[in-house]
Order: C-alpha cells, then sequence, then structure tokens
C-alpha cells in the first residue's frame, strides 16, 4: 500500500456490521489494497478525563470503560484510537476485554441494544506529544489531526466516545451529509 494521502469517511465506522463481515477498517483496508489490523494497548475502567466526561455526559473522574489501539495498515501504526464508554454499557462486556471484538465494537453494541443515530465530530490539528511522535513514526515538525466524536442514541444518550489522532500529511477526511 502506497504511502499517499488516505482518504477517510466515518460512515462505515457507525453501523453495525452484517454477520459474517469483518471491521471496518479490515474491510476498508483491504478494499484499497491494504492490511488493517488493530493491537489493543490496553482496555479496562479508567477515571474519566475531563474531555471524555464532557462527552459521555459524566463527571470528571468517574469510571468508565476504555479501549486504547493502535491502527495499523499494512503492519505500520496509523492512527491511535481511544474509545470510552459509559461503565452502565460497558462493564463486564467485551467492550472491557483486550482480546478482539467480531464485527466491531459498534455492533456489539448494537447486539446489547445501544444504536448509535447521531454522531458529532470535532476536528482540530496539533503537534503531537513525545509517545505519538514515536508510536506513529513521525519527525519533530510533523502534525496530526485530531478527531474526537460521540456517538449518541435515539434518547439523545452518548453511548461512545473516540478520540483520534492521525498524522495530518497522511489523511483527508470526508464527511458526506444526507439532508431529509
Amino acid at each position: 500500500m502506497s504511502d499517499s494521502m488516505w482518504v477517510s469517511t466515518s460512515m462505515p465506522y457507525l453501523s453495525p456490521r452484517g454477520k459474517g463481515r469483518p471491521d471496518a477498517w479490515a474491510e476498508e483496508a483491504a478494499t484499497r489494497g491494504g492490511k488493517g489490523t488493530q493491537r489493543i494497548a490496553h482496555a479496562g475502567e479508567v477515571p474519566a478525563p475531563e474531555a471524555v466526561a464532557e462527552l459521555l455526559h459524566v463527571t470528571p473522574g468517574d469510571p468508565v470503560v476504555v479501549r486504547r489501539r493502535i491502527i495499523e495498515l499494512d503492519g505500520e501504526p496509523c492512527e491511535l484510537t481511544d474509545t470510552y464508554y459509559p461503565v452502565a454499557i460497558a462493564r463486564g462486556t467485551p467492550l472491557a476485554e483486550t482480546g478482539k471484538i467480531r464485527g466491531g465494537a459498534v455492533t456489539l453494541l448494537a447486539g446489547l441494544g445501544h444504536v448509535g443515530v447521531r454522531v458529532r465530530e470535532d476536528v482540530s490539528a496539533r503537534l503531537p506529544d513525545g509517545d505519538e511522535r514515536t508510536t506513529l513514526n513521525l519527525g519533530p515538525s510533523d502534525p496530526v489531526l485530531r478527531l474526537n466524536r460521540v456517538t449518541l442514541d435515539d434518547e439523545d444518550r452518548p453511548i461512545q466516545a473516540d478520540m483520534m489522532v492521525m498524522p495530518a500529511y497522511r489523511q483527508q477526511l470526508r464527511y458526506e451529509i444526507r439532508i431529509g
């Protein structure tokens, strides 16, 4: 797979997968001739950081479940993603464990009765911190994009918050919005 710019859309990552389909990242990478994998660096309960607490409508420091992942394309790290869930949804489920989730977390959430119907994403650019720079193999002046996403259910309750960091020079984010 070439190191050229990757055009990414969020839509495949927001809908449950059909039975037997791979996770959205593996499928997207495969359609472009690559191999998309992920490593779970950590999973379990943590105190909610302030930004996460705001997205999930909890008090900073309250317990939340996180899955910290290193997303890879053809064996090379290309994104860091921390996905947070309210403990009422994720405690005691595979979301709180380091194992791979068949079909992805969105499919598991739907099976648990939590379906996202609205998503809000905020994108910003900044320089990476030292750990991000090292993990993503970036130079000292290579900026990153930060994408924060919250997924809400049909009662406007947050069910998932994603905090993603990716090299800016390798990404183009595409948004398609359907009205009506």
